[in-house]
């Protein structure tokens, strides 16, 4: 049977500042790692509150760098960027202040561009075929369905049914 090496509160927090150091983290991912530090419970939320007090943790600056790089390494929608800032437990406010970060009018040419590149990737489809398969990918990359329609109407508008 192995037996899990526990740590003193010092050690842990040593630790952590390390994981904390080389990327932003949320508190539910340090929560984790305490966990897997094998760091006693009852320390948990005395490492946590030194953490943020030091400025190592900072749940608004991990929202923020997290929905940036999602934003601009794999253009996601801010509907996938929030889903998954609450599942890794980002409050509201934070979350709130990430998604407005990202430009407006940088967003809506993205999700143009988006929507020319998959409509022309899948010429040999039929018309309406090609739409949903669009629609589909768009929604799945986390865009807005408001926002979706009219990008589309306005690529379609122009061209007839059987292109």
């Amino acid at each position: 049977m192995l037996y899990k090496k526990y740590l003193t509160k010092e050690q842990a927090l040593q630790k952590l500042k390390h994981y904390c150091g080389y990327q932003e983290r949320c508190h539910h991912e340090v929560k984790q790692k305490l966990y897997d530090l094998g760091v006693s419970k009852k320390d948990h939320d005395e490492i946590i509150s030194t953490l943020i007090e030091e400025g190592c943790l900072n749940e608004e600056r991990f929202a923020i760098a997290f929905a940036g790089g999602k934003w601009r390494q794999k253009q996601w929608g801010r509907v996938k960027i929030k889903y998954e800032l609450k599942q890794k437990q980002v409050n509201d406010h934070s979350i709130k202040k990430a998604l407005n970060q990202i430009d407006e009018h940088e967003y809506s040419k993205t999700l143009k561009d988006l929507a020319i590149e998959k409509y022309t990737a899948l010429k040999d489809e039929q018309y309406l075929v090609r739409k949903k398969k669009t629609m589909d990918y768009l929604v799945q990359k986390g865009f807005e369905p408001g926002m979706i329609i009219p990008v589309f109407q306005s690529l379609t508008e122009k061209k007839s049914p059987y292109t």
